[in-house]
């Protein structure tokens, strides 16, 4: 059994990692002592298991929440021309970040969001979309965004119909979008600091969230 270098990407230079199994073939003296820091380990886990739970329901949000922000940059940079493809583009992109917000919000597990929790200003255009997703997206229940007119005409004893439609869709997005998005981001890594600072208060050891540059298009 070998143990794995590894690089500690937070400046705390080079560690080890081996198997539980090859612990046995350590001096004893050694054996001992990680056996000791394990258990002590374990100990300190299980206190402060209700809260550790808390940290993975909040972590499974953020996948939806990068979900969320790729989408609201796809569709505020999108292109715009008075053409068949513009319109499936944008319909097709605010599908996706309709329902990647409405996704977020809902959470799942107890990672969702508030309404109460978004700013005043920011609310009715959380209704807007949700009402979206319920209405156009999710469901085909008749959103005020959407008509279909069917026309019948009648000549030389044949019926001829003509159906057209209307689609409305903001152009690149609601100009709240963006700001909805990037308070719920913001959001999303408080509440993470918030449950770590908690852990660190309880346990008396720090706890860190590896942590890198955004994405080029996060700031969109």
């Amino acid at each position: 059994m070998n143990a794995e270098a590894v690089e500690d990407d937070t400046g705390g230079g080079e560690y080890f990692v081996m198997p539980e199994e090859a612990v046995q073939f350590l001096p004893p003296e050694w054996r001992d002592a990680l056996r000791t820091i394990v258990a002590d380990g374990r100990a300190v886990l299980e206190a402060v298991d209700s809260d550790i739970k808390k940290v993975i329901r909040l972590v499974g949000a953020f996948p939806a929440m990068t979900s969320l922000r790729y989408s609201q940059h796809r569709l505020s940079t999108a292109v715009f021309e008075p053409t068949t493809d513009t319109i499936l583009e944008h319909e097709m992109l605010t599908t996706a970040f309709v329902i990647a917000y409405v996704r977020l919000m809902d959470g799942g597990q107890g990672s969702g969001v508030s309404r109460n929790a978004l700013p005043t200003h920011l609310r009715r255009a959380h209704d807007e979309i949700v009402e979206l997703r319920n209405k156009r997206f999710a469901h085909n229940v008749g959103h005020e965004s959407v008509e279909g007119m069917l026309e019948i005409g009648f000549e030389n004893g044949r019926f001829d119909l003509n159906v057209s439609f209307r689609m409305g869709y903001y152009v690149r997005g609601a100009d709240e979008w963006g700001e909805l998005v990037a308070f719920l981001d913001q959001l999303m890594f408080e509440r993470l600091g918030k449950l770590l600072e908690k852990l660190t208060q309880k346990t008396g050891h720090e706890w860190k969230f590896p942590s890198g540059p955004p994405p080029p298009w996060a700031g969109t």
